[in-house]
């Protein structure tokens, strides 16, 4: 594995598309979360409005809202796995590293390394921010490791991101058409999805698509409290079917492209 990762390391710390994304992730949540807690949505608006989203960046209600802006800024990274993958095939590195003696899986199983890596790092950042935000917000600690949990899910919503990225990047490897095709499922074609599913059923089980399913682990900070004061009347899933349902569709990602590389050539 750390062969594989170095192996990896080498091809992108040259890569500038990859400072450029990174560095767009790293500026921008904290910046836009600056931005939000020190009062840009106001209700009735202008300096004299109610900042309604401040206080949800005090423990422990920071983890929710910072974790749901991070799952919008997380598209960053999502292309840049896309980006990353379709490059070996369009410069044949793939190949060229078949012929240096990797194995298929070798190929494969650095790019599963990488994802979970950059998963990794980016937990380890949300946890840093949730940590700044609230001690400034609180003005202590106390609390911090209240609805620590949130950290978790947000390791498994990365994940679940960067899984399919590279499910469609497999798939695709066709840059402009993969990047393309995400963003259109993602923004557009899952929530339409989710629509009919949950108009169509008694439980919303539109929520346990793709993508959906990490989302639902941060729902809207204004829309938290309405869901916890509406549970008890509308039917709802509880957040563990969705961390396993998130769970499980990063495990369907791998064994699909796992399979799928194993059965073609290349």
């Amino acid at each position: 594995m750390k062969d594989l990762l170095v192996i990896e390391w080498l091809k992108i710390r040259r890569f500038r598309t990859f400072w450029v994304l990174t560095s767009l992730f790293v500026a921008l949540l904290p910046l836009w979360n600056y931005e939000i807690s020190q009062g840009v949505i106001r209700a009735g608006g202008g300096k004299k409005g109610v900042n309604f989203l401040s206080t949800q960046y005090s423990f422990p209600d920071v983890w929710n809202n910072l974790g749901w802006w991070g799952s919008i800024f997380i598209m960053f990274i999502s292309i840049l796995v896309i980006i990353i993958i379709t490059q070996e095939y369009s410069y044949r590195t793939n190949r060229q590293n078949i012929m240096d003696g990797w194995k298929k899986l070798e190929f494969y199983h650095a790019k599963v390394y990488l994802v979970i890596i950059l998963s990794f790092v980016v937990t380890v950042y949300f946890f840093v921010l949730g940590v700044v935000f609230g001690r400034v917000n609180s003005g202590s600690f106390t609390g911090v490791f209240d609805e620590f949990q949130h950290t978790g899910y947000f390791f498994l919503l990365t994940l679940d991101y960067l899984g399919f990225a590279l499910l469609i990047g497999l798939f695709i490897k066709k840059t402009g058409l993969a990047i393309g095709l995400f963003i259109l499922y993602s923004l557009i074609i899952e929530n339409l999805l989710r629509g009919v599913i949950n108009h169509n059923t008694e439980l919303p089980w539109g929520n346990l698509l793709p993508l959906q399913a990490g989302d639902e682990l941060f729902p809207f900070p204004l829309m938290r409290q309405a869901r916890v004061a509406m549970m008890a009347q509308a039917p709802s899933l509880s957040m563990t079917v969705y961390a396993c349902g998130t769970s499980a569709w990063c495990l369907i990602y791998y064994f699909t492209c796992r399979a799928t590389l194993l059965r073609h050539d290349w």
